[in-house]
């Protein structure tokens, strides 16, 4: 039984990288990039049960 590749889990890490940089968007003390973050992180969750799902 061999070990799965790495290339088996590249569809979950572009989504997990667009949540990860919304967080610290939303993190930042600037209404602006909350805003913009919130919206990555609801666009990367999206994104990454949509890829789930495949």
């Amino acid at each position: 039984m061999a070990l799965p590749s790495l290339w088996n889990y590249v569809d979950e890490l572009e989504p997990t990288l667009v949540i990860l940089v919304g967080f610290v968007l939303f993190v930042f003390p600037e209404p602006a990039t909350s805003a913009f973050g919130a919206g990555l992180i609801l666009l990367g969750a999206s994104w990454w049960f949509y890829e789930w799902g495949r």
